[in-house]
């Protein structure tokens, strides 16, 4: 693919030209590439998931830039890349939230204790809930984390003593706006 800036014989152009070079604007520059090719061949299963997940995709974003709310989420997000809030909506969609880093330190089995989750996403972290459980699979207790004021930080504090904490696990789910799972546990 080939970038094209400020020439004045392709500036402007957008296009398919003689059926072999395609042509279009972004960001202010001129992009050519040559035309997709058609294929007789049957997609695999692996391609017909990823055309209905990127069909989601984009209902989900014209949803999302149909409302006002929505619209004005994604067009804050936009920046030095030119992204349009569809794209951004898109991308949010198609990408769910990582969990980077799951701190129990400070998490002893105390009312009052805390558990930090780091988690990121390419938009925007809607929530993270944490659940604890025993070894043997019972429920402690669950709720929701605290984003902090990084933005990146969430801070689970415990509401109930836990005074057997071999073998229990700490799982923490995170989502995002679009409502994309990502869930990891940790054992202590």
């Amino acid at each position: 693919m080939a970038r094209v800036n400020n020439n004045i014989i392709t500036q402007g152009l957008s296009g398919t030209l003689g059926g072999t070079l395609v042509f279009r604007q972004a960001g202010g520059k001129t992009i050519v590439s040559t035309a997709p090719r058609e294929t007789e061949r049957e997609p695999s299963a692996k391609q017909l998931a990823h055309q209905q997940r990127f069909q989601e995709a984009a209902l989900y974003a014209k949803a999302q830039i149909a409302t006002p709310t929505g619209k004005a989420e994604y067009e804050a997000a936009r920046d030095e890349s030119n992204n349009s809030a569809y794209a951004i909506a898109v991308a949010d969609f198609l990408q769910a939230p990582d969990i980077r880093e799951i701190d129990l330190r400070e998490y002893a089995g105390k009312v009052g204790d805390t558990i930090r989750a780091r988690v990121t996403d390419n938009f925007k972290v809607a929530a993270v809930a944490v659940r604890i459980e025993n070894g043997d699979g019972s429920l402690v207790e669950e709720g929701p984390a605290v984003q902090q004021p990084n933005a990146v930080d969430w801070v689970y504090t415990a509401k109930k003593a836990n005074t057997s904490l071999e073998g229990d696990k700490i799982t923490i789910r995170a989502t995002d706006r679009p409502g994309n799972p990502t869930t990891e546990t940790r054992t202590l």
